[in-house]
């Protein structure tokens, strides 16, 4: 036992740490293995464990390419995203679900800012339980489902772990805006009734995000707010690597009239 009462002795405890790695950490410099064909490893961005409970926010470039990987089956990746410039800019969810006709997203779909514009687009996910309705679970969801829903105890929620990630951008509790689930999914039933889908499924299953701005995103790794399990949330993977803007015959931006509109209006903005 270090005698940590005693400043040298703490010190050089503290310096004997230098390159340990835990279960959940981002790696500085970003490194990872299984980078897609074509990609270098010096356009790695951003590489990070999260762990279950965990949260982590990182300003993205446009163009780059992030991929989530619920590594062992039961993460759920709540996200906000904001424009990085000017960050009253942010994720609309009502607007993503109503202009596209679809609430079910997946591949090929858009996540459309309160301003008309693409934020970021799903280029790839093999998860496709996904979730635009629930929003993220909260102190007092979690007290009624495990005795203790505060930020600080054994059951963090979602809401305040995403409070402490727009923190680390200036922002505060006013910007926590409605979130979307990544890895969790809902079902809306004919008579109106919500059906959960949260699993937990098979490990390694990926959701592959591309950012047609510049972003800052957040990200809380909780559970679900209708997971009635007792607490049960395992780590997320996050990588993300430079990619080019997507180009004016992108099969993504031009699926749809509602789609192309909402990217011209990204073109717009960086015409400026």
């Amino acid at each position: 036992m270090v005698a940590l009462n005693d400043p040298l002795a703490a010190r050089a405890h503290a310096r004997a740490m230098e390159g340990t790695v835990v279960e959940a950490m981002p790696i500085i410099p970003p490194m990872a293995s299984d980078l897609p064909t074509g990609v270098s490893s010096d356009d790695l961005l951003w590489e990070e464990r999260i762990a279950g409970g965990g949260y982590a926010s990182r300003v993205l470039p446009r163009g780059s390419r992030l991929r989530l990987i619920d590594l062992e089956g039961d993460a759920c990746a709540s996200i906000q995203l904001f424009n990085a410039e000017m960050p009253t800019e942010r994720l609309n969810v009502a607007d993503t679900v109503k202009i596209q006709w679809n609430a079910y997203l997946g591949a090929g779909k858009l996540l459309l800012s309160d301003m008309g514009r693409v934020l970021m687009s799903i280029v790839a996910d093999d998860a496709q339980t996904h979730d635009a309705f629930c929003g993220a679970a909260n102190a007092a969801s979690n007290a009624r489902t495990y005795g203790n829903g505060s930020n600080s105890g054994p059951y963090p929620n979602a809401r305040d772990r995403l409070l402490l990630g727009v923190a680390k951008h200036g922002l505060g509790r006013r910007d926590v805006h409605p979130c979307i689930n990544l890895f969790k999914g809902v079902r809306i039933e004919e008579d109106g009734a919500v059906t959960p889908v949260i699993g937990p499924f098979a490990g390694g299953r990926t959701v592959t995000l591309r950012a047609e701005m510049d972003l800052i995103l957040v990200v809380a790794n909780c559970p679900h707010v209708l997971d009635t399990r007792p607490w049960s949330v395992t780590a997320l993977r996050a990588t993300a690597w430079r990619g080019p803007v997507a180009d004016p015959d992108d099969p993504i931006r031009n699926a749809t009239p509602e789609g192309r509109r909402a990217f011209l209006n990204v073109d717009d903005y960086y015409l400026r």
